[in-house]
């Protein structure tokens, strides 16, 4: 059966190639371009226009500063030469007062510029993190084993703080620093000549050349530094989770060797991030300060003769203070922009991720008049060379129970993995009410079918959340009969909080016994008409077992259901019991015709006796030798 493939991950010791800048950011411009949202249109252009505004701002400062020097010197030398616009001659404290002004204007229009763009770059982070964490439910339970939950949050997270990094840094940073690069070097170039600003492009050169060497090389030791932190901390966690081993072996000594050595390697790292650093300033400020001394020099040479006036001199010299600080941001802005690629990417790589189940094109949504399950001669692989099932076929009739038994590994689970189209199987077909269910919309075969788990795991959530979780419009009214129907109502209502009582994180606030009832509950909220028992109670004690046993034959009378059972206890009452092993049907029939048989069934039903028969009576033991224990202690009669 052809099936939509996703592409194998890369070799862990491949190095992926990274698309650069202008691909990642082609990609991402349809997500930050906000279409249909003309609001957020609008923004963008007001973002932009304050850009230039507060730039133009910026450029007037060091006119302004210019106009009040020259004002000054005219004002207390007569023979002067006047380069202050006419009427501002007299008046150097008006040109102070616009000084101060335009640096208000400047800060004003940038920090307003910033507040209308971040709503923009916030709705991309938006749009593409519900995009991503959509598609994440849509890969196969295939692409979801072979990778840590943890893993695919921190992806999530980090490509939704690289979007954001990179908007900002792009359009709040990137973006206005080369404006203002350009502008001063026209300003230059208009203001005095070509020779000032052909040394400042020189030195912006030399400045990014040696900024972004030298933030590659820090990179790569910054890398060092925190694989080291990393290790550290893994050691120290691990040493101190497992105290009471460490005393078991006497291993103190070891375990603080083991960790003194990967702080070791963390010093020497982390020394060499400061350094690096500091070699990275340093090289900037030289650069800097060479390009500055020579615009500088050159004004000088200008004011002795003649050509230009104690202001110009002051203009070029603020023009490049101001400028100094977007460029000291040029190794920080580079690292972070290309950190910010690396996340988006990852997030991007997720999303390339063709799942390996898809809806064929058209696909109508499966009707459920009966509910009669066939399993057609179905042969399944996880991998190619280890075969799980073998030409399975057998029938769950409308309205009746059929159990699945056999020995761990014989493919019981993969059975109800494949009737919900987690995966497909390489042939054969499963159909309901003779629909073949790879022909259907996955929705409406999920829809049709409940399932109460081995291993119930619960949303942290409130315990009403997770019984709604079965069908989400039901009425209050309706959950509670659910409860009540699990048997899990009058522990509910006994609680202080009922049911807006938290579970905690995976359930952990309830019993096993109670987590099952819940998702017991949850099942029959969501009444299906088809449904499977995957060994709901093969982890508990045996009288919570009986009392689950009794919730679950409640829930399934009137249903298709397929239990697939560990403990063969609680199939006896099937209509049909099947034995798998080794991915083939190898007996089949009633609970007693299969004892009668003496076969595979029956073995497993000796051995089941044999080891409750051992169970009960190691626990009479410990009961006896309590009840002595006890005894012992109390108090003797004096006769």
């Amino acid at each position: 059966m052809a099936t939509a493939s996703e592409p194998a991950a890369p070799s862990a010791s491949a190095p992926l190639e990274r698309p650069g800048l202008l691909a990642t950011y082609r990609r991402l411009w349809p997500h930050l371009w906000p279409h249909g949202r003309g609001d957020l249109q609008r923004r963008i252009f007001l973002a932009f226009g304050l850009l230039m505004l507060a730039k133009a701002a910026t450029m007037v400062m060091p006119f302004t500063f210019k106009w009040a020097t020259d004002a000054l010197v005219a004002a207390t030398d007569k023979s002067a030469p006047a380069a202050v616009p006419a009427g501002l001659i007299s008046a150097p404290f008006v040109l102070i007062g616009l000084y101060g002004l335009s640096r208000v204007a400047m800060a004003a229009m940038t920090q307003v510029r910033d507040g209308l763009f971040a709503k923009v770059a916030m709705h991309a982070v938006r749009r593409l993190a519900l995009l991503t964490f959509e598609h994440m439910h849509r890969l196969s339970l295939r692409f979801h084993l072979e990778r840590k939950t943890g893993g695919l949050t921190r992806v999530l997270e980090r490509g939704r703080n690289g979007i954001e990094e990179l908007s900002r840094l792009m359009v709040l940073t990137l973006v206005p620093t080369i404006v203002e690069l350009a502008l001063v070097l026209g300003i230059l170039a208009w203001e005095f000549d070509w020779l000032y600003s052909a040394v400042v492009a020189t030195m912006i050169a030399a400045y990014l050349g040696f900024t972004w060497k030298a933030t590659e090389w820090r990179i790569g030791i910054r890398r060092r530094m925190n694989n080291s932190d990393t290790d550290a901390t893994t050691k120290a966690v691990d040493s101190l989770l497992n105290y009471e081993t460490v005393k078991y072996f006497g291993a103190e000594g070891r375990e603080t060797a083991r960790y003194d050595a990967s702080m070791a390697t963390y010093e020497k790292a982390s020394t060499q991030t400061y350094v690096s650093l500091a070699v990275l300033n340093a090289g900037q400020a030289v650069i800097f300060t060479l390009g500055m001394t020579a615009v500088m020099a050159l004004a000088a040479r200008d004011i002795m003769a003649g050509r230009t006036t104690i202001g110009g001199f002051v203009l070029v010299n603020t023009m490049l203070v101001q400028l100094s600080m977007p460029l000291n941001f040029m190794g920080m802005i580079y690292r972070e922009i290309k950190q910010a690629l690396v996340d988006i990417d990852d997030m991007f790589r997720i999303i390339d991720r063709n799942p390996e189940i898809a809806d064929r094109p058209g696909a109508p949504a499966l009707a459920v008049p009966a509910g009669t399950v066939r399993f057609e001669d179905v042969r399944f692989a996880y991998i190619p060379e280890r075969p799980i099932l073998r030409g399975v076929s057998f029938e769950v009739p409308a309205g009746r129970t059929v159990a699945i038994v056999g020995p761990s590994g014989a493919g019981k689970s993969t059975l109800s993995r494949l009737l919900f189209r987690f995966y497909e199987p390489q042939s054969g077909r499963i159909t309901i009410d003779g629909q073949d269910i790879a022909n259907v919309r996955q929705d409406s075969l999920r829809a049709a079918i409940g399932m109460v788990p081995q291993d119930t795991v619960l949303f942290n959530d409130t315990i009403g959340y997770n019984i709604r979780y079965g069908r989400w419009d039901a009425t209050e009214a309706e959950v509670r009969e659910a409860a009540r129907l699990a048997q899990i109502d009058r522990f509910i209502e006994s609680l202080p909080e009922g049911y807006e009582t938290p579970v905690g994180e995976r359930g952990l606030k309830l019993s096993g016994g109670e987590k099952q009832r819940v998702a017991i509950a949850r099942t029959i909220l969501k009444s299906p008409p088809i449904l499977v028992l995957d060994e709901a109670t093969s982890a508990l004690d045996s009288f919570t077992e009986r009392e689950i046993q009794a919730a679950l034959d409640r829930v399934s009378q009137g249903r298709t259901t397929l239990v697939i059972a560990h403990r063969l206890s609680t199939v006896v009452n099937a209509d049909e019991i099947l034995v798998l092993d080794h991915g083939r049907v190898v007996e089949r029939g009633d609970h007693a015709s299969l004892l009668a048989r003496g076969g595979v069934y029956a073995a497993l039903w000796d051995r089941q006796r044999q080891a409750d028969a051992a169970r009960e009576a190691l626990k009479r033991a410990e009961d006896e030798r309590a009840l002595g224990a006890r005894s012992a202690m109390e108090p003797q009669p004096v006769g």
